[in-house]
């Protein structure tokens, strides 16, 4: 009688599938970071212009309404963090279309938010003490993100 022996293990093709699967994860993984980076770095600047309006406020409260320049401002507000540049626009006020370059943030006085594309921010004429912060982001082709006082 012939008796075959049958040894464990895998063969060729359970080994090829599963290291298949495997380069699939690590594929979507390697795709999806760089996105999810970007998304990090828009939230850290969305916080930062809130910080930024917040110390102008505070700054013009405390200094009987005075705008801050940019060094002003930034020894005013430690928190800024680290991929963001804080520059004040003080001698264009009232209506204008603006462009911050990537991780600027822009002050300017005596306006408001208006519309918002991927090559500019407009901005609309504002009261004396209005004024609006802008940084451009990396997700969504570049837009701009504007807040108002």
């Amino acid at each position: 009688m012939n008796i075959q022996q049958k040894t464990k293990g895998f063969t060729i093709i359970e080994v090829v599938l599963v290291l298949a699967i495997a380069g699939l994860i690590f594929l979507m993984v390697f795709t999806a970071l760089p996105a999810l980076q970007k998304s990090q770095r828009d939230t850290a600047r969305k916080n930062d212009v809130s910080s930024v309006a917040s110390s102008v406020t505070t700054y013009s409260s405390n200094n009987r309404g005075l705008f801050p320049d940019a060094n002003q401002l930034t020894s005013y507000n430690p928190s800024v963090s680290s991929n963001t540049t804080v520059s004040t626009v003080n001698n264009k006020t009232g209506a204008q279309s603006i462009k911050p370059g990537d991780g600027e943030i822009w002050v300017t006085q005596k306006t408001t938010c208006g519309d918002s594309s991927a090559t500019e921010q407009v901005l609309k004429d504002g009261t004396t003490r209005q004024f609006t912060v802008v940084t451009k982001l990396e997700s969504g082709g570049g837009a701009y993100f504007c807040q108002d006082s």
